[in-house]
């Protein structure tokens, strides 16, 4: 029995557009996005994925992006399981904020480390914040410790990975075929657990919007071969431009 994983960043945002920090902040698709979801679906589709389960996180651009996608592979029927933990990074005060204006006033250095670095959070912001996710009445229901005021990629992977062992390795295992819509930073925390990416070189990972990514696993869960995306030369030219978001060559 052999199983199919497929991950997919959101296409692009309003807040990618205008090259601001998003995190948490739940801002839509562009027009640009939404045609992006649309040419990953079509991608998928031309491939002969057929899925059992989706995966979003409970921010629109996800949401919106994984139902584009599925209409346009014909397979918007398929069950979806929402959950936080695949939310992008919460990027604490400099959520709203210009990259590149912040590379002015922090230096491209300390931008970079907040921005990249596996363990180096942003500065955080408290409860009375706009951006406090206390203030967002989706997650309510969550305990108000569990909830960020700011995360680096270290704390990323401590809330991806519990989703990951206790609901989709038992999926996988099952031989179900499993699609992940969610963000740059919530799939790199999953890519690093995946390919064994050390600490070190996560901060050269760069995830482009609305590229699905395949991976294959035998019946012991393990990979068959490296992940890829459908279309690889598109994904390089999209991972550098992520890259450039802050000037950085």
């Amino acid at each position: 029995m052999t199983s199919n994983l497929v991950v997919v960043r959101h296409g692009q945002s309003a807040w990618n557009e205008k090259n601001l920090f998003t995190g948490w902040v739940d801002v839509d698709l562009t027009a640009l996005g939404e045609a992006e979801a649309r040419t990953a679906g079509q991608q998928m589709k031309a491939a002969g994925l057929v899925f059992d389960v989706l995966h979003t996180s409970l921010l629109t651009r996800a949401v919106r992006t994984a139902h584009l996608a599925l209409e346009a592979a014909g397979q918007v029927y398929l069950p979806v399981n929402r959950t936080w933990r695949l939310n992008e990074r919460h990027y604490g005060a400099l959520q709203g904020k210009d990259k590149l204006e912040m590379v002015k006033q922090f230096g491209e250095k300390q931008v970079q480390l907040w921005r990249r670095s596996y363990d180096v959070p942003p500065p955080s912001i408290d409860a009375t914040h706009e951006h406090h996710p206390l203030r967002d009445a989706r997650y309510r229901l969550l305990a108000p410790d569990a909830l960020p005021s700011s995360e680096c990629l270290k704390d990323v992977v401590a809330r991806v990975l519990p989703w990951w062992h206790d609901t989709v390795v038992p999926q996988l295992r099952a031989g179900l075929d499993v699609l992940v819509v969610a963000h740059g930073n919530s799939l790199r925390a999953l890519m690093k657990h995946l390919e064994g990416i050390s600490e070190a070189d996560i901060v050269e990972l760069n995830v482009p919007t609305g590229m699905p990514r395949l991976y294959r696993f035998d019946d012991q869960l393990r990979l068959t071969g490296p992940g890829r995306y459908l279309d690889e030369a598109a994904a390089r030219a999209g991972a550098a431009a992520v890259k450039a978001q802050t000037g950085a060559k």
